[in-house]
């Protein structure tokens, strides 16, 4: 009778207590799942402009201005009483455009800039308060945090990601390392402070999601209309974060001794050191000669970069596509190291790139393929 009474004491749980439960453990889960897929779109970008508009008419062209330079993603800070405007018309322009809110202060503000479309919220510190609410809310929010104590309080709230602010104010890139260092996989987004020449040096820290800076959106540009030059400025951004450079061409050959006989004739003509790794022979640094034929009709060409991941975002975003056979990951980060691009650019891939860019003809705001054929 006692196991049958404990077993009717656990039926009779009213139902609509376990239906509340179930409903906030899922509310949970698809939050969490939100919060991480926002994290992983900030990340990918990597860079994330910090914008006042002080007029909304310029929300529009400032987007664009930040698309054609490689990156589809802004803050708008309420610092200005148009902020909320500016933001709906940056997302009904561009729907795919990842737009926040920053300078958010009030839960009233928080409303203001989910209404008008806002995919997550920045404050420049952590009130418990907002941030629950941004919580209740279902919108992801990155508090700024500037010592451990606020840090504590971000991981008392359930948050995993933070703003890191003002950055170099408070001890830059040392003090956020000594700061992260006790809190495991606690993540920051930098801001204020970031440049040109210390974006690189805060990206390669691996608890940097992503760092906000507005360099490329300086508020005399915004207000002269400078849209040319705030491209020209994001478009330099981008490549000092990816690093994109030519490292090597690699030749295909049909067997190791032809390999190796025409990396020997390289170094007979032109003084280039061989040397041998397990399936290629090269010649000096540039010219790799494979022992077998590998992807691509002659060979492949080489090209390096600072994020191997970031730099796949980058050029999805412009159209094209990786043969995920060939990823190779990193055992320590899990993260891509290395990457083919599906289809050969020489040839019949030319003409495939025009249609491309053909096809994207019309929509404002896309990248210029034209530019890479």
């Amino acid at each position: 009778m006692s196991i049958f009474t404990i077993s009717m004491s656990i039926f009779t749980i009213p139902t609509a207590d376990i239906i509340m439960y179930n409903y906030i453990v899922l509310k949970h889960l698809r939050r969490e799942k939100m919060n991480n897929s926002m994290i992983s779109e900030l990340y990918s970008i990597g860079l994330i402009p910090v914008i006042k508009i002080e007029n909304p008419d310029d929300a529009v062209p400032l987007a664009k201005a930040l698309i054609d330079g490689g990156l589809p993603a802004a803050e708008i800070t309420f610092r200005t009483k148009c902020a909320a405007e500016a933001i709906k018309n940056i997302t009904e322009a561009y729907p795919d455009m990842l737009v926040g809110a920053g300078t958010v202060l009030t839960t009233e503000q928080v409303d203001a800039a989910i209404a008008a479309g806002s995919k997550f919220i920045v404050s420049p510190g952590l009130n418990p308060k907002v941030v629950s609410y941004c919580l209740s809310k279902g919108v992801p929010m990155l508090p700024g945090c500037s010592n451990p104590s606020d840090v504590e309080a971000a991981l008392e709230l359930g948050l995993t990601t933070v703003k890191f602010f003002p950055a170099e104010a408070v001890g830059g890139l040392k003090m956020l390392k000594a700061m992260a260092a006790p809190y495991g996989s606690l993540t920051f987004m930098p801001t204020g402070g970031i440049n040109a020449d210390n974006l690189l040096e805060y990206l390669k820290f691996n608890k940097i999601i992503a760092c906000g800076g507005s360099f490329m959106v300086k508020d005399e540009l915004v207000k002269e209309k400078k849209w040319d030059e705030i491209t020209a400025l994001t478009k330099n951004a981008v490549k000092t974060m990816l690093g994109l450079e030519f490292v090597h061409m690699g030749i295909n050959n049909e067997n190791k001794e032809e390999a190796t006989r025409s990396a020997k004739l390289f170094e007979a003509m032109f003084g280039m050191t061989t040397r041998e790794t397990s399936k290629s022979t090269f010649a000096g640094d540039a010219f790799e000669f494979m022992h077998a034929k590998g992807p691509g009709r002659c060979g492949h060409i080489g090209i390096r970069t600072n994020f191997v991941d970031r730099a796949m975002a980058y050029f999805k975003r412009m159209g094209f596509e990786f043969d995920e056979s060939s990823i190779t990951y990193d055992d320590k980060t899990g993260k891509p190291k290395f990457a083919y691009f599906k289809e050969e650019i020489s040839g019949v891939y030319r003409d495939r790139l025009k249609k491309i860019q053909d096809d994207l003809k019309g929509i404002e705001g896309q990248m210029n393929i034209s530019d890479f054929i």
